[in-house]
């Protein structure tokens, strides 16, 4: 039996196809990874987040981007679309297309059941290589949750959650707070999960 070798597409290769594509695709190993479409519960929460860390971010130097902002790990080479980007510095780029940030201070990922394994799991060890990462926040879609995983002066991250329409949760480097109630407005949870 016979195997068909598989082909492997260098950045460049992957960011020429991914620039010209009618959908959003990861990379990472020399493989294009297609991303699903969202849901309309996942789109809320990401729009909600974006928009209430805009407010409060309007005037001063950090910016909160969506999903169409593709973010690199320069550490291990993953090429991938957060939920939500903040960054604060002056934005540094991989190319002169201005579409690939190297230093976010938070990212965030609205979780789903065909994505929470990765976003814990594997992503998250990407991310927590890039050194402007201050932040990796999820979100969960079926119930009233937010995790705040903050990096500490002795490299490890600390995990602090925010649970219940009533709680307020708050970034460690921003100046931002957002009540869950804000976050989860328009989301319809499962019958009992959203007490």
């Amino acid at each position: 039996m016979s195997s068909v070798p598989k082909t492997t597409l260098t950045p460049q290769e992957y960011l020429a196809r991914e620039r010209k594509a009618e959908f959003r695709s990861e990379f990472y190993h020399g493989e294009m990874f297609a991303m699903a479409g969202a849901s309309w519960e996942h789109t809320l929460i990401k729009d909600n987040v974006a928009h209430n860390a805009r407010n409060q971010l309007d005037d001063g130097p950090c910016r909160a981007l969506t999903s169409d902002l593709r973010v690199k790990v320069d550490a291990t080479g993953l090429y991938t679309y957060p939920d939500v980007i903040i960054v604060c510095e002056e934005p540094q780029f991989e190319d002169k297309m201005f579409d690939t940030l190297l230093n976010p201070r938070v990212l965030m990922e609205v979780l789903s059941d065909s994505t929470e394994k990765y976003d814990r799991g594997a992503k998250s060890g990407h991310f927590r290589q890039i050194p402007s990462l201050q932040e990796y926040v999820l979100i969960a879609q079926d119930q009233p949750l937010v995790e705040r995983y903050v990096r500490q002066q002795d490299g490890g991250w600390l995990l602090t959650e925010f649970r219940g329409l009533e709680q307020t949760f708050a970034f460690t480097s921003i100046p931002v707070n957002i009540k869950l109630a804000d976050i989860y407005r328009g989301v319809e949870f499962p019958e009992n999960m959203g007490r």
